[in-house]
C-alpha cells in the first residue's frame, strides 16, 4: 500500500495514495495506521481524498483502529471522505461511531482540540487526586 505520511508538530498525516482499499489490504493499512500508537506524539489525521472505493472489510479495520487510538488516549481523525467511501461507513452502520470531518484543516483542529481537552482533564485529575491537608 502507498501512503503519504506528514509529520507535524502535535500529529502526523496519513494519506493512502491508492485509489481504493480492498479487503486485502485492509490488515497492512491497520498496521500503518497503528504503528503511530508508538509514536512519541501519536495523534493521526487519515486522508481519504484519493480512495474512491473501499470495501466493507477495510471500512471496519479503519473503524476499529480508531477505538484503538481513543482508548490509548490518542485522537485519530478520518478526514477528506468521498460520498461513495462514506456510504460503506454508513451502511456498515460505522459512520457515527467514527470522527469525521470534511476538510483536513478541520481534522487538525479537532486533533487540537482534543489535545487540550485531555490536559485540562488531566489537570482536573490531579487536582481530584490531591487530598486537603489538616491541621
Amino acid at each position: 500500500m502507498n501512503v503519504k505520511i506528514d509529520t507535524k508538530e502535535k500529529f502526523s498525516v496519513i494519506t493512502p495514495l491508492d485509489a481504493g482499499i480492498p479487503a486485502n489490504m485492509s490488515e497492512e493499512l491497520g498496521r500503518i495506521l497503528t504503528d503511530h500508537l508508538q509514536k512519541p506524539i501519536p495523534h493521526l489525521v487519515l486522508n481519504m481524498e484519493h480512495i474512491a472505493a473501499l470495501d466493507p472489510v477495510a471500512a471496519e479495520k479503519i473503524a476499529l483502529v480508531q477505538e484503538s487510538f481513543y482508548l490509548q488516549n490518542a485522537s485519530f481523525i478520518v478526514c477528506c471522505m468521498k460520498p461513495d467511501t462514506e456510504a460503506v461507513f454508513e451502511a456498515a452502520e460505522l459512520l457515527e461511531l467514527m470522527n469525521v470531518t470534511p476538510t483536513e484543516s478541520e481534522a487538525w483542529d479537532i486533533v487540537q482540540m482534543e489535545e487540550i481537552e485531555r490536559e485540562l482533564l488531566n489537570d482536573f485529575d490531579e487536582g481530584i487526586d490531591e487530598k486537603p491537608e489538616r491541621s
